[in-house]
């Protein structure tokens, strides 16, 4: 990017000048700069420090010597001389110390286009997929030949590293639409996406070539922002792709309507990264962690098949044994009172938490609300919460119901 070393200093403020400015932008655009670039550019253009935050870059910064602002460990601005927002609650902004310059607006203008580019350029690829193509790419039947080709026509790629997601909701609902809000919601950057709608059940591949970290992070994020009734969804956030078919279809569901209380709730399991040609082995442990995925936290409806280590062993016992389980069946009458279900979920929150208080921060309950229904639930199990040795059998069997219920 040679040709775009320009100082507004060596400006004046008309219309030549302006010119250049918007030739300037127009170049780091049409070079696919990304954030951090086109951060470090408007820094070296304006000759201050320049920033940028949105949702899927998180907050960037530079000085006007191209250094990133944070490492100096200020992630916050001291003095924002201007700044202007993007669509989907992002902005940018520049870091003058004195009095702005006449072109400022103008930078601050083609900034904030740019970084819309970048933005949507970064937006995942998401495609409503064939069912069929999905359940041959994910079928142990199927030969290596035929799965290969079923990728292609997806518009994914055999030797490429895919991740497989598995996605529930009760009967009733459409898991198809709700997984199609959950993806454009879950800030994925540069993945691919196909979703299907496989009986009951969404399957979800996702695909890039930097083998990204799993997807558990930016999900749960994304869901507790819908369950606090944070989230807010406009045409400027979601892109409307075209499937496989050609159909045109439109990932901006609102999603802020419909049930979302208890058993309506989405769960989610994610499988490993694995090559393209055996991704039906991350179905199996996307599958696999749905069973673990239950109603409540953000955290506890994501379940990552790589973060339940030896708990995955419980999914081996038949079913038939953990109903029968004397534990389970305990928690099973305990969820049959008319305060059951707060019940368990305070067992839950505090099997989890290392306090009373930990756990009532995630309730949004008084400490001694939580500490009143613990000793109740000491009470009607006979097990000791306050001892580790009674909050991992409690937990145990948490899991073990959860199991018992999943099929």
């Amino acid at each position: 990017m040679k040709g775009l070393l320009l100082r507004l200093s060596a400006l004046d403020a008309d219309a030549e000048s302006a010119v250049r400015v918007i030739a300037y932008f127009d170049a780091l655009v049409a070079a696919r700069a990304d954030a951090a670039s086109l951060v470090r550019a408007t820094a070296a253009l304006a000759e201050c420090g320049a920033g940028l935050a949105t949702p899927d870059t998180g907050r960037v910064r530079y000085s006007e010597d191209g250094m990133p602002r944070s490492a100096d460990g200020s992630t916050e601005p001291k003095h924002v001389s201007g700044w202007m927002s993007l669509g989907g609650g992002g902005r940018v902004w520049l870091e003058r110390p004195g009095p702005p310059r006449p072109l400022d607006e103008l930078v601050l203008e083609r900034m904030a286009i740019a970084a819309q580019a970048i933005n949507t350029r970064a937006r995942p690829s998401l495609h409503i997929a064939d069912p069929a193509l999905v359940e041959l790419v994910l079928s142990d039947r199927e030969s290596a030949e035929d799965r290969a080709r079923a990728l292609r026509l997806l518009g994914l790629l055999p030797d490429v590293t895919v991740r497989a997601m598995a996605i529930s909701l009760p009967a009733g609902m459409d898991v198809g639409v709700q997984a199609v809000a959950l993806m454009a919601r879950g800030r994925l950057g540069r993945r691919t996406v196909r979703v299907a709608v496989l009986g009951r059940m969404a399957a979800v591949l996702l695909q890039d070539r930097t083998a990204a970290a799993s997807p558990s992070g930016d999900l749960r994020v994304a869901l507790a922002e819908r369950l606090s009734g944070r989230t807010s969804t406009t045409a400027d956030d979601q892109p409307a792709e075209t499937s496989a078919g050609g159909q045109q279809v439109s990932a901006g569901f609102d999603w802020s309507t419909g049930p979302w209380d208890g058993a309506a709730q989405p769960r989610v399991g994610i499988g490993g990264p694995v090559d393209g040609l055996d991704a039906r082995h991350s179905w199996r442990q996307a599958c696999l962690a749905l069973r673990f995925a239950a109603p409540g936290s953000a955290d506890s409806l994501v379940v990552d098949y790589s973060e339940l280590g030896s708990v995955a062993l419980l999914a081996d016992v038949p079913v038939d044994r953990l109903r029968s389980n004397p534990d389970v069946r305990a928690l099973d009458g305990l969820a049959q009172a008319p305060s059951g279900a707060a019940d368990i979920a305070v067992l839950e929150a505090y099997c989890q938490a290392n306090s009373l208080r930990q756990a009532a921060a995630v309730l949004h309950l008084h400490h001694s609300s939580v500490a009143a229904r613990v000793a109740h639930l000491e009470d009607v199990l006979g097990w000791r919460l306050d001892e580790p040795e009674g909050r991992f059998r409690a937990r145990l069997a948490l899991l073990a119901r959860r199991l018992a219920t999943a099929l």
